[in-house]
């Protein structure tokens, strides 16, 4: 008489197909949050801001690309986009500039003349805390 038969299950090819989607998801997820690749100037007395979902963010990248709340737009609909945000509430006319520390400050100026032309009253910008090289004693 033989004894019973044990099988173990193979878990490798399981586990690889695992890894490779944590890797895929590790990789897709920051773009996926932010809807652009902006980097933001590094300023070392910065305050943090609560994200409200009202508030109204113009993301510019290194290309010169406009994103108005995380959604592309092109420059040529981004005045009338901002006209019509700010036409409807009176009391919020705070805009949140986020620019890419690489982009050419002529594209910077442009974004800034289209919003105060489009009703904009106050300008913010948005900026990434400084991150010093070693702690101080």
């Amino acid at each position: 008489m033989r004894p019973p038969l044990q099988v173990t299950p193979n878990v490798t090819p399981m586990i690889d197909v695992m890894l490779v989607l944590l890797i895929i998801f590790i990789v897709v997820t920051p773009a996926l949050l932010d809807g652009a690749r902006i980097e933001p100037p590094r300023a070392s007395s910065v305050r943090a801001h609560p994200e409200v979902a009202a508030d109204v963010t113009l993301g510019i990248d290194a290309g010169g690309h406009y994103y108005l709340n995380k959604q592309p737009i092109d420059a040529d609909a981004l005045a009338q986009q901002l006209r019509a945000r700010y036409a409807t509430d009176a009391s919020n006319h705070v805009l949140y500039l986020k620019a890419d520390r690489n982009l050419n400050y002529g594209k910077l100026l442009t974004a800034v003349n289209v919003a105060r032309t489009s009703g904009v009253r106050v300008i913010a910008m948005v900026t990434a805390r400084e991150r010093l090289a070693s702690p101080r004693p």
